[in-house]
Protein backbone atom coordinates (compact mmCIF):
# COMPACT_ATOMS: atom_id res chain seq x y z
CA UNK A 1 0.00 0.00 0.00
CA UNK A 2 0.87 3.53 -0.69
CA UNK A 3 0.67 6.74 0.95
CA UNK A 4 0.43 7.29 4.30
CA UNK A 5 -2.71 5.77 6.41
CA UNK A 6 -2.29 7.78 9.65
CA UNK A 7 -4.78 10.78 10.33
CA UNK A 8 -3.01 12.14 12.78
CA UNK A 9 0.66 12.22 10.47
CA UNK A 10 -1.68 13.07 7.53
CA UNK A 11 -2.50 16.40 9.53
CA UNK A 12 0.09 16.82 11.26
CA UNK A 13 2.38 17.17 8.14
CA UNK A 14 -0.74 18.71 5.84
CA UNK A 15 0.48 21.52 3.91
CA UNK A 16 -1.26 22.93 0.92
CA UNK A 17 -0.02 24.68 -2.69
CA UNK A 18 -2.76 27.24 -4.61
CA UNK A 19 -2.40 25.95 -7.94
CA UNK A 20 -2.61 28.75 -10.95
CA UNK A 21 -5.85 29.20 -12.77
CA UNK A 22 -9.43 28.79 -12.61
CA UNK A 23 -11.26 25.68 -13.03
CA UNK A 24 -14.88 24.69 -13.65
CA UNK A 25 -17.11 21.97 -13.81
CA UNK A 26 -18.54 20.61 -17.21
CA UNK A 27 -20.86 17.84 -18.39
CA UNK A 28 -20.51 16.47 -22.41
CA UNK A 29 -22.07 13.69 -23.63
CA UNK A 30 -19.94 10.00 -23.41
CA UNK A 31 -17.42 9.79 -26.04
CA UNK A 32 -17.03 13.71 -26.86
CA UNK A 33 -15.21 15.05 -25.36
CA UNK A 34 -12.63 17.21 -27.59
CA UNK A 35 -9.05 15.77 -28.36
CA UNK A 36 -7.20 18.78 -27.58
CA UNK A 37 -9.10 19.32 -24.50
CA UNK A 38 -6.53 19.01 -21.41
CA UNK A 39 -9.11 18.03 -18.82
CA UNK A 40 -7.49 17.94 -14.82
CA UNK A 41 -9.88 15.00 -14.23
CA UNK A 42 -12.77 13.43 -16.71
CA UNK A 43 -14.45 11.12 -15.36
CA UNK A 44 -17.41 8.83 -16.68
CA UNK A 45 -21.25 8.87 -15.34
CA UNK A 46 -24.12 7.16 -16.44
CA UNK A 47 -25.72 10.35 -17.51
CA UNK A 48 -22.23 11.41 -19.42
CA UNK A 49 -18.85 12.30 -18.59
CA UNK A 50 -17.68 14.85 -16.72
CA UNK A 51 -14.33 17.35 -16.89
CA UNK A 52 -12.55 19.73 -14.62
CA UNK A 53 -10.78 21.92 -16.51
CA UNK A 54 -9.78 25.30 -16.82
CA UNK A 55 -12.31 28.27 -17.33
CA UNK A 56 -10.52 29.71 -20.49
CA UNK A 57 -10.30 26.09 -21.92
CA UNK A 58 -14.28 25.24 -21.49
CA UNK A 59 -14.86 28.98 -22.55
CA UNK A 60 -12.54 28.45 -25.92
CA UNK A 61 -14.25 25.14 -26.94
CA UNK A 62 -17.47 26.12 -26.16
CA UNK A 63 -18.65 23.60 -23.87
CA UNK A 64 -21.02 24.44 -20.95
CA UNK A 65 -19.32 24.87 -17.54
CA UNK A 66 -20.17 25.83 -13.88
CA UNK A 67 -18.90 26.35 -10.72
CA UNK A 68 -16.01 28.31 -11.07
CA UNK A 69 -13.29 27.47 -8.67
CA UNK A 70 -9.78 27.08 -7.65
CA UNK A 71 -7.76 24.11 -6.99
CA UNK A 72 -5.80 23.39 -4.09
CA UNK A 73 -3.50 20.05 -3.57
CA UNK A 74 -2.95 18.89 -0.35
CA UNK A 75 0.94 17.90 -0.25
CA UNK A 76 0.73 15.10 1.71
CA UNK A 77 1.25 11.75 0.07
CA UNK A 78 -2.06 9.83 1.38
CA UNK A 79 -3.02 6.58 0.91
CA UNK A 80 -6.29 5.65 -0.87
CA UNK A 81 -7.54 3.97 2.28
CA UNK A 82 -6.86 6.50 4.55
CA UNK A 83 -9.64 6.94 6.60
CA UNK A 84 -10.99 10.38 8.08
CA UNK A 85 -8.86 12.23 5.99
CA UNK A 86 -10.74 14.53 3.65
CA UNK A 87 -14.10 14.33 6.26
CA UNK A 88 -11.59 16.33 9.00
CA UNK A 89 -10.95 18.90 6.16
CA UNK A 90 -14.70 19.02 4.72
CA UNK A 91 -15.68 19.16 7.83
CA UNK A 92 -13.48 22.44 8.75
CA UNK A 93 -14.28 24.24 5.59
CA UNK A 94 -17.85 23.87 6.49
CA UNK A 95 -17.77 25.31 9.38
CA UNK A 96 -16.55 28.11 8.21
CA UNK A 97 -19.17 28.33 5.61
CA UNK A 98 -17.89 26.70 2.38
CA UNK A 99 -17.94 24.03 0.19
CA UNK A 100 -15.74 21.81 -1.24
CA UNK A 101 -15.64 19.06 -4.07
CA UNK A 102 -12.39 16.82 -3.15
CA UNK A 103 -10.71 14.60 -6.01
CA UNK A 104 -8.35 12.17 -4.75
CA UNK A 105 -5.34 11.20 -7.17
CA UNK A 106 -3.15 8.50 -6.81
CA UNK A 107 -0.32 10.34 -5.14
CA UNK A 108 -2.56 13.81 -3.17
CA UNK A 109 -5.92 14.87 -2.98
CA UNK A 110 -7.20 18.20 -4.81
CA UNK A 111 -9.85 20.70 -3.26
CA UNK A 112 -11.71 22.46 -5.78
CA UNK A 113 -12.97 25.23 -3.48
CA UNK A 114 -15.47 28.22 -4.84
CA UNK A 115 -13.86 31.06 -6.62
CA UNK A 116 -13.11 33.82 -3.89
CA UNK A 117 -12.88 31.53 -0.95
CA UNK A 118 -9.23 30.44 -2.14
CA UNK A 119 -7.63 32.19 0.74
CA UNK A 120 -10.19 31.43 3.59
CA UNK A 121 -9.39 27.81 2.73
CA UNK A 122 -5.79 28.08 2.79
CA UNK A 123 -6.44 29.73 6.44
CA UNK A 124 -8.34 26.76 7.68
CA UNK A 125 -6.18 23.83 5.96
CA UNK A 126 -2.84 25.88 7.73
CA UNK A 127 -5.13 25.76 11.31
CA UNK A 128 -5.76 22.17 10.98
CA UNK A 129 -2.34 21.63 10.36
CA UNK A 130 -1.27 23.84 13.33
CA UNK A 131 -3.82 22.30 15.46
CA UNK A 132 -2.95 18.70 15.10
CA UNK A 133 0.94 19.62 16.08
CA UNK A 134 -0.40 20.52 19.53
CA UNK A 135 -2.89 18.21 20.44
CA UNK A 136 -3.97 14.64 20.22
CA UNK A 137 -5.98 13.38 17.01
Amino acid sequence: MSGETSLRELLKTLSATLVDGIYVFAAVPEGSVPKDVAARMVFSEAEGTTLILLREEAEAHGIDHEFPCRMITLNVHSSLEAVGFIARIATELARSGMGVNPVAGFYHDHLFIPLGREDDALRVLDRIAQDSTISDD
